[in-house]
């Protein structure tokens, strides 16, 4: 049994889109009131850093609209490109390259509502022939391009040779011999033709108005309540052309009332609008035009709700096992029943556990690594605490650590916190005030790596009043080393010293302590001895 459950482990898909539509059902967990939110009508943008089960949340999504009777069109925007499409070419101009990016778009979502078309034909053959008719507008719309340029005038002279009619003289006198003179001289007369051409470059036209029309039309010939367009990776378009794209999402289908859209994004790589001179703007106004209001960090962080977020890992394992060990010839005698079921049939004892959840620091693309590299570390044992530690430094230094390197900036300003909060403070979380820390490019190149996890949002400094700091910890792959050392920082580790020891939460007293400021670290040429490898 331990070993079909650690294969299990080891074979659990890290990207929801590698799964089938009733796997991702199937195994989707939710968290608290997560998709309560998700699933109203309102436009929303929902923020969470990579792995945090964006992409499986929105297609979950759309197959619950669609057992309603509504329809949904799931677009991923890594997908999205051809020869033309170009999006990072800095030889073209941006509104030529959001353009192409708004053309591609509009194709994959007229691909996307015709697959719901063939999906209802069954059911509402009468609805056919409008629903056609009207994605041939948009299809119309999506494909309009037009000669631009300036225009060029060629004059072209050409000379042809011709000769010259031919001169005859002709004297008949009897007194004079008769004589005949002919002439026929070779001779060249100019002939000009003139030739306009027109030339320009070729670009595509998308014309708000009519592209909105066509939606219209579009939700009136389908037979449902209303169409839901979820846009994923919102964060790989470039960010001079997200303004621009948002632009085309709010004059072309917010306005709509059947319509609803949502949006997966990082927050710290999303940039939805462009401020202009007057108070106008290109793009969406978080707020106003969409709402921001899902960050999926916030719901699934050991920190900030421990039991709420040992019940969903429990949960997401146990399903994602559960499919695995029941597809296999002898499952069915092997069965797992629940997900304490679960924890009591993989892991030595129920700390260890508690121990993969806060290794996973709230991101379930974390958590399902560092179970599967603790299953190939523990075989045919169960999972104990030691096994989940060297897995999260495993992952850590694999995945995390490889990506800070990248940005030596950034892994400078990561040994600098490592030194101030861990070997000066002896503590592994700190504040940062929330201006800074949102703005700095290097903090969120950290956080964007998950080296750093905000616990905490709008905590007040003991002696400053007024003031509001986001609390950051740092990685539990980045310190969990040291908690068996003379080096570990204070509060992080059991007095007795066990290795087999829960790390205990946090001291938000000792956090308080703990501010930062990046005014040192710029000041600061030399780099640490750095985190210990």
């Amino acid at each position: 049994m331990t070993s079909l459950v650690n294969a299990a482990l080891m074979r659990l898909p890290v990207r929801a889109e590698r799964n089938d539509v009733a796997t991702l059902t199937a195994t989707f967990v939710d968290a608290g009131p997560l998709f309560t939110l998700l699933s109203s009508s309102n436009h929303q943008i929902l923020y969470g850093r990579r792995g945090t089960g964006k992409t499986h949340a929105l297609n979950y999504l759309a197959e619950y609209v669609r057992s309603r009777g509504d329809h949904a069109v799931y677009l991923d925007l890594r997908r999205l490109g051809s020869t033309g499409g170009l999006y990072e070419d800095s030889s073209v101009s941006p509104q030529e390259r959001a353009t192409r990016l708004l053309v591609d778009v509009l194709r994959e979502i007229t691909n996307g509502i015709y697959q719901e078309v063939l999906a209802i034909e069954s059911r509402f053959p009468d609805a056919l022939e409008p629903a056609l008719l009207a994605l041939e507008q948009l299809q119309d719309v999506a494909s309009k391009i037009r000669i631009s340029g300036s225009l060029v005038h060629e004059v072209q002279m050409s000379v042809q040779d011709w000769p010259k009619s031919p001169v005859e003289s002709r004297i008949d006198s009897p007194l004079v011999a008769s004589s005949q003179l002919q002439t026929q001289d070779d001779a060249t007369q100019p002939s000009v033709t003139f030739k306009r051409t027109e030339s320009g470059q070729e670009r595509h036209v998308v014309h708000f108005g009519s592209t909105a029309q066509a939606f219209v039309k579009i939700i009136g010939a389908l037979p449902g309540k209303r169409l839901w367009l979820l846009l994923d990776e919102w964060s790989v378009v470039p960010l001079e052309l997200q303004p621009l794209l948002a632009d085309f999402v709010r004059r072309c289908l917010l306005p709509i009332n059947d319509v609803v859209v949502k949006i997966a994004a990082i927050e710290q790589r999303s940039k939805f609008r462009n401020k202009g001179q007057a108070g106008d703007y290109v793009g969406i106004e978080l707020g106003a035009d969409m709402s921001a209001d899902l960050d999926f960090d916030d719901f699934m962080v050991f920190n900030n709700d421990a039991e709420k977020a040992k019940i969903f890992f429990a949960e997401l394992f146990y399903r994602h096992v559960k499919q695995f060990i029941d597809e296999q010839p002898e499952g069915t005698a092997q069965a797992i029943v629940s997900s304490s079921d679960f924890q009591s049939k993989v892991f030595t004892q129920r700390n260890a556990f508690e121990e993969l959840v806060r290794s996973a620091e709230g991101v379930p693309r974390d958590a399902i690594n560092i179970a599967s590299l603790a299953a190939q570390r523990a075989v045919d044992e169960l999972i104990s605490v030691p096994h989940i530690r060297v897995a999260a430094r495993k992952w850590y230094q694999r995945d995390k650590e490889s990506a800070v390197q990248a940005a030596p900036e950034a892994l400078r300003l990561l040994h600098w916190i490592y030194e101030e909060v861990i070997g000066t403070r002896r503590a592994r979380a700190f504040l940062i005030r929330q201006d800074i820390g949102r703005s700095n490019a290097l903090m969120r190149t950290l956080f964007d790596a998950r080296v750093l996890h905000v616990i905490k949002r709008g905590v007040s400094g003991r002696d400053l009043p007024g003031v509001r700091f986001d609390a950051y910890s740092l990685d539990y792959g980045c310190y969990v080393e040291l908690v068996s050392t003379k080096s570990a920082p204070s509060g992080l580790l059991a007095t007795d010293g066990d290795l087999a020891a829960e790390v205990p939460a946090d001291d938000y007293r000792a956090i308080r302590r703990a501010i930062l400021d990046l005014d040192k670290f710029e000041s600061n040429d030399i780099p640490g001895p750095g985190i210990p490898r």
